[in-house]
């Protein structure tokens, strides 16, 4: 099988994202938002079928890994109560989803996170999702104010409780940030492969898995700057006296293979080992267009893992068999 790790519902029915404007509004206004809109099968399934499973089946994979659009989550707007709501609509689509298109598509969860309030504040919704929607882990966003960075970094124990949940449902969360208030960061040019990044050196700078040998988390975009820049982050990790990457943040960290051209995969590939990769694409995602060097489009990543130096195993590996180690739920659907 292939199983692509990071896919996000982009191709919403319009009325979620209208509903989504109101309740802005309304918290804006100090006022109550409507309720959410009758949104029939038969919507969800046309979006659907001539979106992500039609690349699918023309691209040859099996199975999306899939959650909320990235960008929407927009924890930055509104409060603690509005990004609750938010998320449970949402996470209530993907999982309309799941059951529409079984074993195409699996659930992956938003959480309700809001600038200020504690992590501990979303673990209902994570319970939530994994114990009665069949969910096999979530986003986890480790900036929730969209671009400022005033919160703790993910190795701060403000944080342990999502950490103890996860560890405790057997689930894996995926670093992703949402959408960008900070104008001098663009959104997925920028801000995602920022947090990406500062992601992985926080790791390095923390001993996270010391306390939580067990919990895994995967950076996705190709871990953003970092396999660019191994030698440098195996050299401070030396410098602050911290275990060497392969013994310390390796073991519970993996990357996805959202990386739109072949050289940027063959350097992932060699320099991550593949047991650390998870194929993923993030089609009708960041990157949408066809690239005129190949006549083929950038988030077509499974051309690029076909091509790239990888013994037949480890190809497996990052196609399938990575994935089911990480996302240990996801045995039982697919």
């Amino acid at each position: 099988m292939i199983i692509d790790c990071h896919g996000h519902f982009t191709t919403v029915p319009q009325p979620h994202r209208t509903w989504r404007e109101q309740q802005l509004e309304a918290y804006a206004a100090g006022t109550t938002p409507p309720a959410y809109p009758e949104i029939s099968d038969d919507e969800i399934r046309e979006v659907i079928t001539a979106g992500q499973l039609k690349m699918m089946d023309e691209r040859g994979i099996d199975t999306v890994i899939f959650s909320p659009q990235a960008s929407q989550m927009a924890h930055h707007l509104g409060d603690g109560q509005v990004s609750r709501e938010w998320a449970e609509h949402c996470n209530n689509l993907i999982y309309r989803v799941t059951q529409l298109f079984p074993g195409r598509f699996i659930g992956v969860g938003m959480l309700p996170q809001s600038p200020g309030v504690p992590a501990a504040e979303s673990i209902p919704e994570l319970r939530r999702i994994v114990t009665e929607l069949g969910f096999v882990g979530c986003n986890l966003n480790p900036d929730p104010t969209g671009g400022f960075w005033t919160g703790p970094a993910l190795t701060d124990r403000s944080w342990y409780p999502i950490y103890e949940a996860l560890s405790e449902l057997d689930v894996p969360a995926m670093i992703h940030v949402s959408s960008s208030a900070n104008p001098v960061f663009h959104a997925t040019g920028a801000h995602y492969i920022n947090a990406d990044t500062t992601a992985f050196m926080q790791l390095v700078q923390g001993s996270l898995f010391d306390d939580f040998p067990g919990l895994r988390l995967i950076i996705p975009h190709g871990g953003g700057a970092v396999p660019y820049h191994w030698g440098r982050y195996r050299g401070l990790a030396d410098m602050l006296d911290q275990p060497p990457l392969s013994e310390n943040v390796m073991g519970n960290v993996f990357f996805d293979t959202c990386v739109y051209h072949q050289p940027g995969i063959d350097l992932l590939t060699s320099v991550v080992s593949p047991a650390n990769i998870l194929f993923g694409s993030e089609m009708i995602g960041a990157v949408r267009g066809i690239d005129y060097q190949t006549g083929h489009y950038f988030d077509d990543t499974r051309r690029y893992i076909d091509a790239a130096p990888l013994t037949p195993a480890d190809r497996a590996a990052v196609f399938e068999t990575n994935a089911r180690r990480v996302y240990p739920r996801l045995n039982a659907l697919a």
